[in-house]
This record gives C-alpha cells, sequence and structure tokens, in this order.
C-alpha cells in the first residue's frame, strides 16, 4: 500500500471512512529517531527545503532526492491549542493536553505535545514521553 491508497478496511466498507498509511520503510528514520529520542527531518538534494511529514519527493521542487538529517530538537512556538476532549480512547488519558506546532531551528514544522502554558513565540526544546507502547514528542520551555 502506498501514502496515496486508502486502508484495507476502507476498500472492504465503503461507509469506513478513507485513511492514508505511510509504509513503514519510508518513516523508519522518523521512528527510529524517535526510540532513539531524536528529531529526524528531511532536506532535499536539489533545493535544500527541509520538511518533516516523511514524502516520496521534495514538497518544494519536487526532487526525489531526499536525505535524513538529525535536528537540534530546538525551536520556536508557532500555534498553541489545549485539547479538552481527546479525539480517541487512546489519549484521553491524556486530556487535557497542551498542543504545538513549531518550528525547528532547521526550518520544518512539527506538531507535538507540550507543558502547559505555552505561548506563540517561546522558544522550546524537543523531549519525549512513552504513551501506551509508543514514544511522543513533547515540548518544553528553553531554560
Amino acid at each position: 500500500m502506498t501514502a496515496t491508497e486508502p486502508s484495507k478496511a476502507a476498500a472492504m466498507d465503503p461507509a469506513a471512512p478513507a485513511t492514508l498509511s505511510i509504509p513503514a520503510a519510508l518513516s523508519a528514520p522518523f521512528t527510529e529517531g524517535l526510540r532513539l529520542g531524536v528529531l529526524r527531518y528531511q532536506r532535499c538534494t536539489a533545493c535544500g527545503c527541509a520538511q518533516t511529514l516523511v514524502r516520496y519527493a521534495c514538497r518544494h521542487c519536487g526532487n526525489e532526492g531526499l536525505a535524513w538529517h538529525d535536528a537540534a530538537g530546538s525551536a520556536t512556538v508557532r500555534a498553541v491549542t489545549v485539547v479538552m476532549r481527546a479525539p480517541s480512547d487512546e489519549f484521553r488519558p491524556l486530556a487535557p493536553y497542551t498542543l504545538v506546532l513549531v518550528e525547528l531551528d532547521e526550518g520544518p514544522r512539527l506538531m507535538g505535545h507540550a507543558a502547559p502554558g505555552m505561548q506563540i513565540g517561546d522558544r522550546v526544546r524537543a523531549g519525549f514521553f512513552e504513551h501506551r507502547g509508543g514514544r511522543l514528542i513533547r515540548f518544553e520551555a528553553m531554560v
């Protein structure tokens, strides 16, 4: 299955919502980075554009030459929201929780959890926490 194909469940049940799946081999550098406590992003080898969402090609120029890099983990908060009602049972134990959209110092933007009280413009550093067998990103204020 490719990132543009619907899931098997959606194909079997026309009433089921279509979902996208990222092949494990494509996202492996990012997920391995999470496991190791490192944020990773892709950078285009042609134009230098950086992106955090796993893609087959550069979102700016379309070049398929993408290289993985480790981010320093420091960023600036660009948007903040507090989730009062979790969207699924998986996240209900965390509610209420803060989500932020940050701009990494290397350029790309990334969403993650954050300490309460974050504000737009705050300088933050990426950290990680375990939740239901997975590792999630949590940004903390830089001291």
